[in-house]
C-alpha cells in the first residue's frame, strides 16, 4: 500500500522527547502522487440515497448518536473499502472485528492497490453501489484530494492530537510507523545499517517495497537511503544516489516484494515499514527488522470519507470504530502506532503487552513537510528512471 497522506506548515511544531521517541510526535508522512488508472469498470446501479441524512452528518449527534449511527449504518448493510491489505496494519482484524461488531458486510475491494488507486476508483465507480466509501491514503494523494472527502468528527476527535488531523475532521491520521530493513536471518547476515546492503553478501538480495515515483513505502525508503548517507528531508538525491550505487553492485532486486516472495526467500531483504517487515516475524520466524539509528524516517497515513460514499452511515461508523480504542488497539496489535496512543496511554486503555513490542526507536525521527514532499517527488519523477533504467 502507498503512503503519502491541514495542509501542514514548513515546519512541525517541537514536542516533548518522549512522544517523539515513541513516534505519537510524528505529524506528517512522507509520500508522492501516484499514476496509472485501469480501464474504466461496467457501470453498475447508483446505490439510493440514504434517507437518514447521514451524507451530511459531521457527527455522530447528526444522527441521533451513536445508536442512530449504527441503526442507520445496519439499515445500508455494506462498507466498501479498497486498498487495504490483511497483513497491513492489522487490517484483516480490524475488519473482522467491525463485522462482527456492528453485524455489516464489508467489501473490500483491490487490497494491494496504491493511494492514487484508491482516487481512481471513486472517481471510476461515483455514483454506483460500489465505489469506495472510505479511504487509507498517504500525504500526497490525500492532500491534493480533499476536495474528495467529507469532513467527519468522530467521537474521540478530541484526544487525537491538532498536528495529526484537519480541524473539521476533514481528514485524520490514524496509524503511523517508521522505514526500516526487514531480512531474513538465515538467507543474509544481520544488517545493522544502510550501508551494509552495498556488501557483497546482499548481491541480488535487497528489495524495496514499490516505485517510490508511485508508493509511499518506496518513497519513504529512498528517504531513509538519502538520510543515512549524507543527505535531509530537503535533499533526497543521496538517496537515489545509494540506490544507483545499489543496482550497479547487482544488489538491488527489482521485485514488489510481499509476504510470498518473502516466505519463499525470493526477497530475503526488504525495506518497507516497521510494522509491515514485522508482521513478517509470526510467519517467519528468522525474519527480523531493525530501524537504521543514522536513518530514523517515519510517518501517518490518513483516513477520509468519500463525500460520494454509497453507504455514508457505515463509512461513519467505520469512522468511529477506527478511532475508539478497540480499533487503535488493533492497529497496536499489527504493529502500527495508533494517532492516539498519547491519549489511551495516559488514559490507561492502551494494549501495554503490544505497545511494549514496538521497536525501540531512540532520537528524533526525520519527518518531512508537504513542501518537502512535493520538492522530493519532483527530484524522483526525473531522476529514479536512471537507477532501474
Amino acid at each position: 500500500m502507498t503512503t503519502i497522506r491541514v495542509t501542514k506548515t514548513s515546519a512541525s511544531p517541537a514536542r516533548p522527547a518522549r512522544l517523539r521517541t515513541s513516534l505519537i510526535a510524528l505529524a506528517t508522512a512522507s509520500g508522492l502522487l501516484l499514476v496509472g488508472a485501469a480501464c474504466a469498470p461496467p457501470a453498475a446501479k447508483p446505490a439510493a440515497s440514504s434517507a437518514t441524512g447521514a451524507g451530511t452528518a459531521t457527527s455522530a449527534a447528526d444522527l441521533g448518536g451513536m445508536d442512530g449511527l449504527v441503526k442507520a449504518a445496519q439499515a445500508e448493510g455494506t462498507l466498501n473499502v479498497i486498498a487495504l491489505p490483511p497483513d497491513w496494519a492489522n487490517y484483516s482484524k480490524v475488519i473482522d472485528a467491525f463485522k462482527a461488531k456492528y453485524n455489516l458486510k464489508v467489501d473490500s475491494a483491490q487490497p494491494d492497490a496504491a493511494s492514487q488507486e484508491e482516487i481512481n476508483s471513486a472517481k471510476q465507480l461515483k455514483g454506483t453501489d460500489r465505489a469506495p466509501d472510505v479511504f487509507d491514503l498517504g500525504q500526497s494523494v490525500a492532500l491534493a484530494n480533499t476536495d474528495l472527502f467529507a469532513p467527519y468528527k468522530v467521537s474521540t476527535f478530541d484526544s487525537i492530537d491538532a498536528s495529526f488531523k484537519d480541524p473539521n475532521g476533514t481528514w485524520v491520521n490514524d496509524y503511523g510507523g517508521y522505514m526500516a530493513i526487514g531480512y531474513d536471518s538465515k538467507k543474509v547476515p544481520d544488517v545493522t545499517s544502510v550501508a551494509d546492503l552495498l556488501k557483497p553478501e546482499y548481491k541480488g538480495k535487497v528489495a524495496l517495497n514499490g516505485d517510490p515515483t508511485q508508493a509511499g513505502a518506496a518513497f519513504n525508503g529512498v528517504v531513509m537511503a538519502s538520510v543515512a548517507n549524507g543527505g535531509s528531508a530537503d535533499d533526497i538525491q543521496p538517496g537515489v544516489d545509494f540506490f544507483g550505487s545499489l543496482a550497479k553492485a547487482g544488489n538491488f532486486l527489482p521485485v514488489d516484494p510481499t509476504s510470498a516472495t518473502i516466505e519463499s526467500g525470493q526477497t530475503p531483504v526488504v525495506i518497507d515499514w516497521d510494522y509491515t517487515n514485522a508482521a513478517e516475524t509470526a510467519k517467519l520466524p528468522s525474519w527480523k527488522v531493525v530501524v537504521p539509528a543514522n536513518a530514523q524516517v517515519g510517518g501517518y497515513y490518513y483516513q477520509a470519507i468519500s463525500k460520494d460514499a454509497p453507504h455514508p452511515a457505515a463509512a461513519r461508523l467505520w469512522e468511529e470504530f477506527l478511532y475508539s480504542d478497540e480499533g487503535q488497539n488493533l492497529y497496536l496489535g499489527g504493529g502500527a502506532r495508533p494517532v492516539r496512543a498519547d491519549a489511551m496511554e495516559k488514559a490507561g486503555t492502551i494494549d501495554q503487552a503490544a505497545f511494549a513490542k514496538l521497536p525501540k526507536v531512540t532520537g528524533t525521527p526525520v519527518l518531512l513537510t508537504t513542501e518537502q514532499t512535493t520538492k522530493a517527488a519532483a527530484v524522483l519523477s526525473k531522476e529514479w528512471a536512471k537507477v532501474t533504467g
